[in-house]
């Protein structure tokens, strides 16, 4: 990770609120992962899927990942940071989502990679509810992927 924050213990957690705590490795998103994608969720729109078609009539000029797809990375990317972050706490659950926006596709072949930054943090049993506000970055672009107000909670060791 270019960088990221490592936390000793709850308190440190909540010290950081406000704070950019992360900034990730980049994550390739090839035809593979797009095709993978599409036939996992069922959404085999051609912008999506049809190479020859997409550079064709597509504005892009080429296939471009599902939104939905740049989205789902982020159970890839918390579970790289908050494993480091966290070393008192455990298992992980996607808690929801509070706000979502998709502001450039991701054409095929290029790298994305987020940037965290905490919010807020709230006791829960057994556990902390971190609120992110997520920017996905697409390498060598001005403007980012997605932006995504986060919500996830991670439990304490037993």
């Amino acid at each position: 990770m270019e960088h990221a924050i490592r936390f000793e213990n709850p308190q440190q957690v909540q010290a950081a609120a406000g704070r950019e705590v992360c900034v990730s490795d980049w994550a390739l998103v090839d035809q593979h992962r797009i095709d993978t994608f599409a036939e996992a969720t069922g959404d085999h729109q051609w912008i999506h899927v049809d190479a020859d078609r997409a550079a064709r009539q597509s504005p892009f000029g080429c296939t471009i990942a599902h939104g939905f797809l740049t989205l789902s990375l982020l159970g890839q990317f918390y579970e790289e940071y908050l494993t480091h972050a966290l070393p008192f706490c455990g298992m992980g659950l996607n808690y929801g989502l509070n706000k979502v926006r998709f502001m450039a596709p991701v054409r095929v072949n290029r790298r994305v990679r987020p940037r965290f930054t905490l919010q807020k943090v709230e006791d829960i049993a057994g556990g902390l509810q971190l609120t992110f506000t997520i920017t996905v970055e697409i390498e060598g672009e001005d403007k980012p992927a997605c932006v995504a107000e986060s919500i996830v909670r991670r439990m304490f060791n037993p």
